[in-house]
């Protein structure tokens, strides 16, 4: 019990952290665009990369200059086209954006690959789920890792389905278009400022 509640805590302090993920679960939750499948789709890349770290694979890859300087590299450049697309839409924007009806979707295939580019194309979420969270369980024997990757888990599943559709109390706000603005602003410069620091690290390790 204490390794699940060891697990959840070590998660649960990493992933809510602010982060072009959460910004981005948040602004699909707010626009009720198939956030059942950007839940879903973060919550298995959780899976995919806890599991991968506590199985021992997170030293190889913390270890692997290459690897580390490539998805720095690629991933800053993502970030940094998605900031500023963020910018463009808070600039061109001249009205709140109808939150109302479903009518606004994208397809959910299209969300999907939005979804796995934002969550893996950074590299940050290799440095949490992966190294920091494989580095921890690798001081524990298998029962307590298993029992540590279930909690950890469940803190990622509790996190993006509260901050998925936790984010529809927010509509009323967000049906005033200097809201819609004021998020899109954030959002874009945060996306600004985490490729300046993954480029920065790439040039550093280089």
């Amino acid at each position: 019990m204490n390794e699940i509640l060891n697990g959840m805590l070590t998660s649960g302090t990493l992933i809510v952290a602010i982060g072009a993920q959460n910004a981005f679960v948040l602004k699909q939750g707010l626009l009720k665009n198939n956030i059942f499948w950007v839940v879903l789709v973060c919550f298995l890349c959780d899976v995919l990369l806890m599991c991968t770290g506590v199985l021992g694979v997170g030293t190889a890859i913390k270890n692997n200059t290459f690897a580390n300087v490539g998805l720095a590299i690629v991933g800053g450049l993502f970030l940094l086209f998605y900031g500023f697309k963020s910018l463009c839409s808070a600039l061109s924007s001249s009205g709140a954006i109808d939150i109302s009806t479903d009518s606004k979707l994208i397809p959910i295939h299209q969300t999907i690959l939005l979804t796995l580019a934002i969550t893996l194309l950074n590299p940050h979420v290799y440095l949490d789920t992966v190294v920091v969270i494989g580095g921890i369980a690798g001081t524990l024997t298998f029962d307590q890792k298993v029992n540590f990757l279930i909690g950890a888990l469940i803190a990622s599943f509790v996190w993006f389905l509260g901050l998925g559709y936790g984010a529809r109390w927010l509509i009323p706000v967000f049906k005033k278009p200097i809201a819609w603005k004021v998020l899109d602003f954030g959002i874009g410069f945060l996306m600004f400022w985490l490729s300046y620091q993954l480029i920065q690290f790439a040039l550093e390790t280089l």
